[in-house]
């Protein structure tokens, strides 16, 4: 088994496809004129996933690139960069890695990042990226990356004009039945069991090449050998991600108009590194994803012209259309035209300013990941777990409710409220949430408080784990991820009872927060009817953010509602003077947005009967599917103060 490099990149759609060939010939060229595809063997007990394992394969190296679908910014050398000691020294300590429980990613920061003057921002996306995989997966390794922000790739060229981002990573070469096997012994979820019934009964190329981290996911002896300079063999990482310098970066969300949104990029090529990718067009050999590509129900397909689509079910369903523009990877996902695509996936082969996207349980990305090795479903779940159970006699209903935002002092606490409808009483876990969120300045302890109608205290929680409730808490299956978190479980009476949580810091503690509340027992005609928190809106990251889910069969008609100037005429301070509000859905697509609630909807909205009382205020009525969804409160023009989001289930 030979070792290979491969690489990924994103180009703009203006420039001539023509010349882009001529220019990666000549790249390749001369990549192999300076011996940058050496082949020489791994080196063999680097790392040992099982104890005993009979095989140790022999490592090469792969690459990709996320693309522009926007026109191309040039490449002029960034004297921000800094190479050589700075990036050394950034490296330095670098541990074994031991056997895990569950999916870990292990970032390095080389110093391109460390020593910019936006690396809290930087790096707090790149840990909210790690986030979303480890709440999803749980396959029990550990994942080693190398992260740049760069103008040059990492053997010093300057990376090419439309690349957004570049991801090298170690592959390995290997016989079909010995991946295969591995892969169906793997098997874990209902998709895996789906996809695996459509593999064939002999094989379709002579090896499979997965990537080092996906051979680990199904079991395999792959270590990660990739070395900071982009060899292999003499290193300890599964891959490295190169952000271009040179590209308008958001590292918050949402993302304005004129920028790519720096998470949706990283995402896309930490896909790549897991295994995501396609040798169409390259090798006749195939990778894990080819073995799941069809041109129609039954008809398999590895070519790069008609018809080819992402399918576990033989075919018969078609999940995602690939990539066929031979100016992006095959192994992408196929993407309308910039400004505004339809369908903004992570994988997409190219990205447009303004758009973002996640990686998700449901997403094209996450069931390919699933079907290739990956575990989906973790033994500890993030803030956006929900707990299992099924609509009752309420039908469909608000399974969880969240909101994040800057927690301060006095009034500037964390505010939650919510009605709980019905006649019989309601199960549910509060949570605050706080330094286990993927976001520079994080609240570092919270303290959770939960009152009644009348305002008096039901309970209290400062640490989770020694408020009393240690077992009832666990026993949710979702709880708090750090020690210093809160969490509270409670039995609460219906007939449109009124219930507040507040969320401060322990000790005058104050930055970031999330508080939420879901519903644990969905058999009862008791509802989460409508839902209010209150808080400081500022900008970038601490903006209020609104989250729920709607668990059912059928749509549920909702009402969002951004108020602030109001809140002076019931005596709070400092409040917002202008209102803005953004729908989302769970890609982060932007469903519905509301500056003043009277220029749009404004008989949908008299019609609910609690229309905002003033102008300046913000909503949105909808009919939504049962999913996730987010609400995103702002200032008007970046206008700052005390706001508060509601949601309120109409029918």
């Amino acid at each position: 088994m030979n070792r290979q490099f491969l690489s990924h990149c994103s180009f703009s759609k203006s420039r001539g496809l023509a010349v882009w060939f001529l220019f990666l010939i000549a790249v390749l060229v001369a990549l192999y004129a300076l011996g940058v595809f050496p082949v020489t063997p791994a080196q063999a007990g680097t790392f040992v996933r099982n104890p005993g394992a009979s095989e140790l394969f022999q490592a090469g190296a792969g690459e990709h690139a996320a693309l522009a679908g926007d026109a191309p910014l040039g490449t002029a050398a960034d004297p921000a960069y800094r190479a050589g000691s700075q990036e050394d020294t950034a490296l330095g300590g670098i541990t074994p890695i031991t056997p895990t429980t569950t999916l870990t990613i292990m970032p390095t920061f080389d110093g391109s990042i460390t020593g910019d003057p936006n690396a809290t921002a930087i790096e707090g996306m790149i840990n909210q990226a790690i986030a979303i995989y480890q709440s999803q997966f749980s396959d029990p390794i550990t994942i080693r990356i190398l992260f740049r922000y760069s103008t040059t790739e990492v053997n010093g060229n300057p990376l090419p004009p439309g690349v957004l981002a570049r991801s090298n990573f170690v592959i390995y070469t290997m016989a079909w039945n010995t991946y295969v096997n591995a892969l169906i012994a793997d098997a874990r979820t209902s998709n895996d069991t789906t996809a695996n019934a459509s593999l064939p009964g002999s094989p379709l190329s002579t090896s499979v090449v997965p990537s080092s981290a996906g051979g680990r996911a199904v079991g395999l002896n792959t270590p990660g050998t990739m070395a900071a300079n982009g060899t292999v063999g003499s290193g300890t990482f599964d891959g490295i991600i190169t952000l271009n310098r040179n590209q308008p970066f958001q590292f918050t969300r949402p993302t304005g108009a004129s920028s790519y949104d720096a998470l949706r990029s990283t995402e896309h090529e930490m896909d790549e590194i897991l295994g995501l990718g396609s040798n169409v067009n390259s090798s006749t050999n195939r990778r894990p994803q080819d073995l799941f590509t069809w041109s129609a129900p039954g008809t398999r397909s590895f070519s790069s012209s008609g018809a080819r689509y992402f399918s576990i079910n033989s075919g018969n369903t078609n999940i995602v259309n690939l990539n066929q523009d031979s100016g992006g990877d095959f192994g992408d996902w196929f993407s309308a035209p910039c400004p505004n695509q339809a369908n903004p996936y992570v994988q997409n082969a190219f990205s447009c300013q303004g758009q973002f996207a996640d990686v998700t349980a449901t997403s094209p990305e996450g069931i390919n990941l699933d079907v290739i090795g990956y575990d989906l479903g973790t033994a500890n779940p993030t803030p956006t777990a929900t707990p299992t159970s099924t609509p009752g006699p309420g039908g469909t209903v608000l399974g969880n409710i969240s909101t994040r935002l800057t927690i301060g002092t006095g009034v500037n606490v964390l505010i939650g409220g919510f009605i709980i409808t019905g006649t019989q009483p309601k199960n549910v876990i509060l949570r605050a949430i706080g330094p286990s969120l993927p976001l520079a300045g994080a609240i570092s302890d919270t303290v959770l408080e939960l009152h009644n109608s009348s305002g008096a205290l039901i309970a209290i929680d400062d640490d989770w784990q020694t408020g009393g409730q240690y077992a009832e808490i666990v026993a949710t299956g979702i709880p708090p991820a750090n020690f210093f978190e809160s969490a509270i479980v409670a039995t609460l009476s219906a007939n449109n009872s009124a219930y507040t949580a507040i969320v401060y810091g322990y000790a005058g503690a104050t930055g970031i927060g999330l508080v939420e509340v879901y519903d644990l027992d969905r058999t009862v005609d008791s509802k989460m009817a409508n839902i209010s928190t209150r808080g400081l809106v500022t900008t970038g990251n601490n903006v209020m953010i609104g989250g729920t889910i709607i668990v059912g069969s059928n749509q549920a008609r909702i009402l969002l509602r951004a108020i602030g100037p109001s809140l002076a005429n019931v005596g709070v301070p400092n409040p917002l003077s202008d209102t803005t509000l953004g729908l989302y859905d769970s890609n982060g697509a932007l469903i519905a947005f509301n500056d003043d609630w009277r220029m749009d909807q404004e008989a949908e909205i008299i019609a609910t009967g609690i229309p905002p009382t003033n102008n300046l205020e913000s909503a949105i009525v909808r009919n939504l599917s049962p999913a996730s969804y987010t609400a995103i409160v702002s200032g008007y023009n970046n206008l700052t103060g005390v706001a508060l989001v509601e949601l309120y289930q109409l029918q």
